[in-house]
């Protein structure tokens, strides 16, 4: 695939040709996949999560800078909302980054949601494929800031910064998000707020409470973004957490666990797909379908004679028989 090997040449056009691609889910996507498989790995994944306000993008911005100096490079996918008129990304996180828009060596895609609920859109991980295989150091990954249902991310990264501000609501809200499960690194920002102090000390508190690992102790830092204060520590952090992963063999374990998931959701997607269509084809499962649908019959008990051997299995196995070239 001609644009496959442009991007694998460097070319940041066609990189944000397959990006799009991969956005719409074509049916190209699993061929570009296959052809960048060999080229990832190399790229360390950070994600940045919080509640909307909580000075992510800005956050990720001086992130960015710190690691540019340091002579990585850098790609960062911004989660934005849907435009309920366009279907696009409504916030454009690259006009929050100026200073990095015409760097060579950070590459910036604001991300539509498009219906997903959990911070990120589904095409996320795909991107992040295709930037690690032209060759990013990091992929910086913020999310939308849904608040409560930011559990994707810490499926996505390998490493996950939880940004806070001291009025974003308490520790008790801060355990209701779940984010005490997916933070490996907490940062309340704007820490020249009031209340700042105290919510930095509750969250100490209530990770010593909580912590159940030995081999990382969840830190808390103070950070001012616009101000530049800060940000130089959350990178030590970033690389403190890298090491601790590396040294315990929890990066590839993670990493494989993500491959796992990667794999149970492409065969679950395929699975689904091809069933829609056996069910548009086979007569007995219309029937049962429409059954169902009158309110007949109960869908489980439908669903258990469906998938009992030599039921579905079996038919499917013979229409998937039947559309499979022979050798």
């Amino acid at each position: 695939m001609k644009l496959v090997e442009e991007m694998l040449a460097g070319d940041v056009l066609s990189l944000a040709r397959l990006i799009s691609l991969v956005e719409r889910e074509g049916a190209e996507v699993p061929k570009i996949m296959k052809l960048v498989y060999p080229y990832l790995g190399k790229a360390y994944c950070v994600g940045i999560t919080g509640p909307p306000g909580a000075g992510k993008s800005t956050v990720v911005d001086r992130l960015t800078a710190v690691m540019r100096q340091r002579g990585f490079t850098v790609g960062i996918i911004c989660a934005d909302p849907t435009s309920p008129f366009t279907g696009g990304a409504v916030l454009g996180d690259r006009i929050r980054m100026q200073q990095h828009y015409l760097d060579d060596g950070v590459f910036i895609r604001s991300m539509a949601t498009r219906g997903s609920h959990g911070g990120l859109p589904r095409t996320t991980s795909g991107v992040i494929k295709l930037l690690s295989a032209f060759g990013k150091d990091f992929v910086l990954v913020e999310t939308v800031g849904v608040g409560q249902t930011e559990l994707d991310i810490m499926q996505n990264v390998d490493t996950t910064i939880v940004v806070l501000v001291p009025e974003a609501g308490d520790t008790i809200q801060t355990m209701k998000a779940g984010l005490f499960e997916i933070a490996d690194i907490f940062t309340v920002n704007k820490a020249d707020r009031p209340g700042a102090n105290n919510l930095i000390v509750e969250l100490r508190a209530m990770l010593q409470l909580h912590s159940k690992q030995s081999w990382w102790q969840v830190p808390v830092l103070a950070t001012e973004a616009t101000n530049d204060i800060g940000i130089e520590e959350l990178y030590e952090q970033i690389e403190k957490h890298r090491q601790a992963l590396e040294e315990t063999g929890r990066l590839s374990q993670r990493r494989q666990e993500q491959r796992r998931r990667e794999f149970m959701e492409t065969v679950e997607g395929r699975v689904t797909s091809e069933l829609l269509k056996l069910v548009q084809r086979d007569e007995e499962l219309s029937k049962y379908l429409a059954m169902v649908e009158a309110g007949e019959v109960d869908p489980y008990s439908v669903a258990d004679e469906v998938v009992r051997p030599g039921a579905l299995l079996s038919s499917w196995s013979r229409q998937l028989a039947k559309r499979r070239p022979k050798d």
